[in-house]
């Protein structure tokens, strides 16, 4: 290597000073222990996660779990976010369609896979798995952002006429979101049946609301 290239090498260095250095440690052990609580949550449910469980399997002590967090419910915060990055994954992979019908359909049955599949997030964010955990302002806005598609979608038939004005968009996935929340927890609860039942349900509830949504447009 030419004495061109070694200097160039070494400008090319950033220097990080000793609290950017320690910040970024910071971040990354918060990384760690958040990573290390979704898997306790994914594996054996919100109740397994405790900060004295979550230290036990980053073998560290209550105390760094304390520093970094404060308190479970700073952890569950971060879980929460964890869990809407995951939602909007799901929104995202559902089949887009310029037809607001389907498109509607589509997002609903992402939403009910969600509820199955990572039903542990789903019962941290929705369901007061955590007593005493209340989503905070950036966890909201981190819900406004996982539910943004289905925002877009009915924001888009209010503006061509296709969805009744007398609603705003806000007001509309309210009504819509709480409808399929409430079948998915009465399933969670025991109370539609087996699984096959309970998505039959589901999926009569969603109809019956996209088309009250859009009387006059069909598939």
């Amino acid at each position: 290597m030419s004495d061109k290239d070694i200097s160039s090498n070494e400008n090319s260095r950033v220097l990080k000073t000793y609290q950017e250095a320690r910040l970024q440690n910071t971040e990354n052990l918060r990384k760690l222990v958040v990573d290390a609580a979704a898997m306790l949550l994914q594996e054996e449910g919100p109740e397994a996660v405790t900060v004295r469980k979550v230290a036990e399997k980053m073998d560290c002590s209550t105390k760094i779990i304390y520093s970094l967090f404060v308190n479970k419910e700073g952890l569950a915060q971060q879980l929460y976010l964890e869990g809407c990055k995951l939602l909007a994954n799901v929104f995202e992979g559902a089949p887009k369609t310029a037809n607001p019908t389907q498109h509607l359909l589509n997002l609903g049955e992402a939403f009910w896979q969600f509820g199955q599949h990572y039903s542990s997030y789903y019962k941290l964010m929705f369901g007061g798995a955590f007593g005493n955990f209340k989503p905070d302002e950036e966890s909201m806005q981190g819900t406004v952002t996982a539910m943004r598609q289905l925002l877009t979608v009915i924001n888009n038939a209010q503006e061509q006429g296709l969805i009744p004005g007398q609603y705003d968009t806000e007001s509309v996935v309210r009504i819509v979101w709480s409808s399929l929340h409430g079948v998915i927890h009465l399933y969670m609860g025991g109370h539609l049946g087996d699984i096959q039942s309970a998505h039959a349900v589901y999926r009569q509830t969603l109809s019956m609301l996209v088309s009250s949504l859009l009387p006059n447009h069909s598939i």
